[in-house]
This record gives structure tokens, sequence and C-alpha cells, in this order.
């Protein structure tokens, strides 16, 4: 049932994609360059909504978190060490700032996420897949070509909706900057 319900999402979506902007130079991948599809997002710009599935296959919305400050924190994969250690740190960070929501987004399968979290004990953040559209990668811009992964990135949005801090990760093997992602989220939490 549920991958007849995400074969028919991604039918879906398909019809629906146009020519994607291409960005080349901005990351590498073990030193070699990849190319981002879609479009990039900005400081001060208005978070782009979209919809990822959580591990039972049910929908999860930007909107959903209208009013709350969240951080997207976009991983290539679960499984990868740099990808496993960044979400285990932003797990442990939550309890550190309980008025920010913290979603990882990757495009492992749901059933690949769940596992990590189970394994991993991953409790105090929300993993969702964006495996069945794609959509947060299009929307701001990370999505590898030719890889079906996400680039290492991660934005922070304020309560009003509006992007107010943004890394792209130059190399996919190096982490983000921690201290930089919670210092905007606190002071976005406190507007």
């Amino acid at each position: 049932m549920r991958l007849a319900l995400a074969a028919a999402l991604l039918a879906a979506a398909l019809p629906a994609r146009a020519a994607l902007r291409e960005r080349r130079g901005l990351v590498t991948m073990g030193g070699k360059p990849v190319v981002l599809l879609g479009t990039p997002v900005e400081v001060g710009e208005r978070a782009p909504g979209f919809t990822a599935v959580d591990a039972n296959w049910k929908p999860v919305r930007l909107s959903d978190y209208r009013g709350k400050v969240v951080i997207l924190s976009a991983v290539p994969s679960l499984d990868t060490r740099v990808c496993s250690l960044e979400t285990r740190r932003f797990n442990e960070e939550a309890s550190k700032v309980p008025q920010v929501r913290i979603l990882t987004i990757s495009e492992d399968l749901p059933f690949a996420q769940k596992r990590f979290c189970d394994a991993n004990k991953i409790g105090s953040i929300q993993v969702v897949s964006d495996t069945v559209s794609r959509e947060f990668g299009r929307k701001y811009g990370i999505l590898i070509k030719g890889r079906s992964l996400l680039s290492r990135a991660v934005f922070v949005v304020g309560k009003d909706g509006r992007i107010v801090y943004e890394e792209l990760v130059p190399e996919l093997s190096h982490q983000p900057d921690y201290a930089k992602i919670l210092a905007a989220a606190k002071a976005a939490a406190a507007r």
C-alpha cells in the first residue's frame, strides 16, 4: 500500500516538472564538482513551501510549522558518516533550543530513515524524506544532478516564514557551522 501511494505521488509530481536551473562551482563531492538543480533561496526571502513525507509516508509540510522557528537541515544520506554525525548532533542540540523545530531532510526512503532513527535514538527532531517529489531539493536549489541526493545545506526559517540564515556547505564531506546555525535560530526565536 505504501509503495503504491509513493508511486502515485511520484507519478503525479513528474509531469509538473519543468527545466530546472543548474548551478555549478558551488559544491564538491569528494573534491569533484557537482551540479545543483533548482531555484536557490536567499536570506530575507520567504521560505518556499514544500511537502515531504515522514517514516509512515504521511505528508509533512513547512506550513505545519507556521509561526515557529525552523531549522531545515538537508543531508545527502543518513547512511553516511557525516550525515549521521550531523543528524545526531542536531538531535542533541534540540534540547537546548526547545522553542525551535528541527527537520532533517534527505532523499533516503522513509523505511531507511525509520531504521536510522530507531538505531540512533533520534527523537528530538523530525526526519523527513524528499524522495517522493523532490520538491524541497528543487525549491531550495540543492538537488544534485544525476545523483538523486540533496546537497548538504542548512536553512533557518524565522517565525515570519522568512529565511534568516542559509549555509550551503561547499564540500559534502564537511559539516555545517553549528554555532552560527544555532545562534541564528536563537536570535530568530527571541524576536
